[in-house]
């Protein structure tokens, strides 16, 4: 199969939807496939992949969105595009991403599937001011996913969200794998990582995602401040980067909490990161923002447990005491758990070696899982050319260019960035 994938997040630029991308583009391949990625300029990036990468004009919307959005009209990015020859086309992303893809698929017939990871009326909502123009922009991605020949979601929780935004179409639950190995780190990467973070002997939480507030953080250090101020001795690991960092680090200096916190940034080392997995107690990831949880799948993969609120996506297929650990969405049940994991390292080390067993999936099978499906599309599609309607995509660029001047107050003056 020759596959088309399409993302507006990519490498050097990393996140959880760009870890899917780079996966699928890379069991596709190991299995015999042909992928293509297609994604936005970015500056300084550096494509040493062994499938190819097609890079197209972007805008830089990374101070609405954390990241560059691609121009979707690009001639010459279509025409290398069907020069390609896809056998079907996979977008990751429902606007500038997925506007390509129809594009694509008007000219060559090809079906289209498109995979829903992220909440994003929740990041439409944090980024954009006015209840209008929210609903404006809500209302353009849904008609854009409706578009697309099947939609996928990462979770069950995933597709409710987009049922609670205004999709009426059928649904397909696909998770997300982890590129981890199960096991833990070696020895050596574990002995790097303390001569790094020299640690006490004390129970370790970790976090590892995008430092947003929409993230559960202020959760974590407000539960974590209750549980010092209770007696508690800990150490905790905020591993990542995001636009709230800064006020994230004021509120721990507030609670007294910085001393026992250790903030690492981005980090590329995924042995390091696999390292930290391996030797901490507990992970915190009361996020409900989540539609998946990657990194849940890669704690447990470490043998490591989660904290998660109860009813999130996140906590999907995970059983309070048996391979994870459950909360309700407070402070103060935060603390709760965090008290009983340094009380119990024992059993919550055990729960950890549960969530290995039970919750872990490589990429090696969620894609497997993904080309079964990609060839029965195809098999459907044969002989009869995808023939989606398109009445909605001008109408679609008109309002998003229009909902893109009304951003003003944000003064981003995107479609002026073009290069």
């Amino acid at each position: 199969m020759r596959v088309a994938l399409f993302n507006d997040s990519f490498p050097p630029l990393i996140d959880g939807v760009a870890n899917a991308v780079v996966n699928y583009a890379a069991v596709l391949q190991k299995h015999g496939h042909q992928p293509l990625v297609a994604v936005p300029e970015y500056p300084d990036a550096t494509d040493d992949f062994p499938y190819p990468v097609l890079r197209y004009k972007s805008i830089n919307t990374t101070r609405l969105v954390g990241y560059r959005a691609g121009y979707p009209f690009s001639a010459p990015a279509i025409a290398e595009l069907e020069a390609f020859k896809p056998s079907i086309i996979h977008s990751h992303c429902p606007i500038a991403s997925t506007l390509l893809a129809r594009t694509l698929r008007e000219s060559t017939g090809i079906p289209v599937v498109f995979t829903y990871h992220t909440k994003f009326d929740i990041d439409i909502r944090t980024a954009v001011r006015g209840h209008l123009l929210q609903n404006e922009l809500i209302n353009a991605l849904v008609r854009n996913v409706e578009a697309c020949d099947e939609v996928w979601t990462v979770s069950r929780g995933a597709g409710e969200n987009l049922r609670s935004i205004g999709f009426h179409g059928e649904y397909r639950v696909m998770a997300n794998g982890v590129d981890m190995p199960r096991g833990r780190a070696s020895e050596a990467d574990i002995a790097r990582l303390r001569s790094l973070y020299p640690m006490p002997d004390v129970p370790l939480f970790l976090f590892t995602g995008r430092l947003r507030w929409y993230k559960g953080i202020r959760l974590i250090i407000e539960g974590l401040a209750e549980a010092m101020h209770a007696g508690a001795d800990f150490r905790m690991v905020f591993v990542g980067d995001g636009t709230d960092r800064t006020a994230i680090e004021a509120l721990c200096s507030e609670t007294g909490l910085m001393p026992r916190c250790l903030f690492t940034g981005a980090l590329r080392d995924r042995e390091l990161l696999r390292a930290l997995y391996s030797t901490a107690d507990l992970f915190l990831f009361p996020s409900t923002f989540d539609t998946n949880g990657i990194v849940v799948r890669e704690a447990a993969a470490c043998g490591l447990a989660a904290l998660l609120v109860r009813g999130s996506c996140a906590a999907e297929d995970v059983t309070d005491g048996q391979n994870g650990l459950l909360m309700r969405e407070n402070a103060d049940d935060l603390c709760r758990q965090v008290l009983f994991a340094c009380s119990h390292r024992s059993e919550i080390h055990t729960i950890g070696e549960n969530a290995q067993a039970q919750l872990y999936l490589s990429w090696e099978d969620a894609v497997s899982r993904a080309e079964a499906r990609y060839a029965d599309i195809i098999e459907s599609h044969r002989g009869h050319p995808s023939v989606k309607p398109r009445p909605d995509l001008f109408p679609y660029v008109s309002d998003w260019i229009g909902t893109v001047n009304k951003m003003r107050d944000l003064s981003l003056r995107v479609w002026d960035m073009l290069k």
